[in-house]
């Protein structure tokens, strides 16, 4: 193996060299790097609100003098992990221990937080071995003062049905008819896959489109957290060794929509997204490509559709299953350690959401 081969990572459902690109083309007021024990790790201002609990956070900005204070709860912070990868991609090989003496010496002491983010919490797209690492991480955590928050629900599904008639047959009656009537768009799109890599990501025009739609996404998002770059997606797009497929859908000359899915280990792994705005809303694209992304895995012999973190309301309605991650966050102050505790639970929004719709 040559010595730029991608490195193998624990925890990683992606393509080995997908956190690479991530280090080589940070997003926006990212400083991203490899730590000494090959771990990728970014420091940024973080927000403490970014991840609160919806109904506080309203709240929180309707008090007097908001924008004033509220620049307290920017700190400056350093995670271990990545926001390209759907959990934390620590390096093989290494024991628990070493991981958590390496987060507490190498960068604890020059942040406000240190956070381990997106370890997995019985992952049912993991190996058995990695889940039990991050149980023996996340126990050794606990024990030297970290503070468990959960993290984000990531949705899924898995390719157990025959075909989408089946798949449709396991919604309620009404989202399922919801789901049809939206459907009957589809004879308005016509729809294209390209694999990445392809010649025409190389054109710049293109690649400009298609961030504009990115971009269009974004400004949309409740969550806005990590901005990724041009550069990445042009990385990305023609990276020579990640396998995975763009959906394009246009409506005529235009294109209005599309989807970079990742595949690996017989997953397809639903990345980014692009809409054209109100066109994509008129035409339905979220729930069809939702379809389209699930008779895309079904038609190529794939087991599992991950479908990501957004809109777990939304995913949970078209059929999806969710698994939990779990941060590990360090507060360098004991004072600050002691009243962010306690408080932890403002700050596990999807798990809140997703057991109060139960």
């Amino acid at each position: 193996m040559s010595s730029n081969a991608p490195v193998a990572f624990r925890n990683l459902p992606e393509p080995s060299a997908l956190p690479g690109l991530f280090v080589q083309h940070p997003p926006q007021d990212f400083a991203c790097r490899s730590d000494r024990l090959g771990l990728p790790v970014f420091t940024t201002s973080f927000d403490l609100l970014t991840t609160l609990e919806p109904t506080a956070r309203r709240r929180l900005t309707k008090l007097p003098l908001f924008r004033a204070w509220s620049r307290l709860l920017r700190l400056h912070t350093c995670f271990a992990g990545t926001t390209i990868t759907e959990y934390a991609p620590l390096p093989p090989n290494l024991a628990p221990e070493a991981v958590i003496d390496n987060l507490l010496s190498e960068h604890a002491a020059g942040h406000t937080l240190t956070i381990l983010k997106d370890l997995p919490n019985g992952s049912p797209l993991l190996p058995e071995e990695d889940n039990a690492f991050a149980d023996r991480l996340a126990a050794l955590a606990a024990g030297r003062g970290f503070i468990e928050v959960e993290g984000q629900a990531l949705a899924y599904v898995r390719i157990d049905f025959a075909d989408s008639g089946e798949y449709l047959g396991r919604l309620s009656s009404g989202r399922r008819k919801d789901v049809r009537r939206k459907l009957k768009k589809r004879s308005a799109l016509q729809v294209e896959t390209v694999r990445l890599g392809d010649g025409r990501f190389v054109d710049p025009t293109f690649l400009e489109e298609m961030y504009a739609m990115y971009l269009d996404v974004f400004a949309q998002s409740e969550i806005q957290f990590d901005l990724l770059s041009l550069e990445f997606f042009s990385a990305l797009l023609q990276h020579p060794e990640i396998e995975g497929v763009v959906f394009l859908y246009r409506h005529g000359q235009q294109l209005a929509g599309y989807n970079i899915c990742l595949i690996q280990n017989g997953m397809l792994i639903d990345k980014y997204v692009g809409f054209t705005y109100p066109l994509a809303r008129e035409l339905n694209l979220y729930c069809i490509s939702w379809m389209e992304n699930l008779e895309f895995a079904l038609g190529n012999g794939l087991h599992t559709y991950i479908a990501g973190w957004t809109d777990p309301l939304v995913k949970a309605s078209l059929g999806a299953s969710f698994t939990f991650t779990r941060h590990l966050v360090w507060v360098r102050n004991p004072l600050l350690r002691s009243i962010l505790r306690p408080l932890r639970r403002f700050f596990e929004s999807d798990g809140q959401m997703m057991r109060g719709a139960a």
